[in-house]
């Protein structure tokens, strides 16, 4: 079993940022890939990004590629999106979810075994 928390949503003016936070625990952190998801009311759960297991590639959806980073710290057992130069479009939940292997990067949601509980992120014209 492996429990994901997201903390750091809230409301940001654009162009503004925010770094959320996903703390894992329940399986050892670095035999899992970790992906961002996000979805806003009335839309499909979109992919934001993933990152291996060891941290050494990132990958990104092209809406926000240039713009948010995610990270992990192996330390701490959380995974980090720093979003910059926020968007309105951006708002959504967002969530994050573990692969079922250090490598798994998919952009779909249907492989992730796991999923916190999302955390808002609201950006305002």
């Amino acid at each position: 079993q492996v429990q994901l928390v997201e903390s750091g949503g809230g409301l940001v003016q654009a162009g503004g940022s925010l770094r959320l936070s996903c703390a894992a625990s329940g399986r050892t952190f670095s035999r899992s890939a970790m992906a961002w998801f996000r979805q806003a009311p009335g839309k499909e759960r979109e992919f934001v990004g993933a990152i291996t297991g060891s941290g050494g590639s990132t990958y990104y959806a092209a809406s926000v590629k240039g713009r948010f980073t995610i990270s992990r710290d192996s330390a701490k057992n959380t995974v980090y999106l720093q979003m910059n130069g926020l968007k309105p479009e951006d708002t959504a939940v967002y969530c994050c979810a573990a692969g079922p292997g250090a490598y798994y990067t998919s952009s779909s949601p249907s492989g992730y075994n796991y999923w916190g509980q999302g955390t808002q992120v609201t950006v305002s014209s």
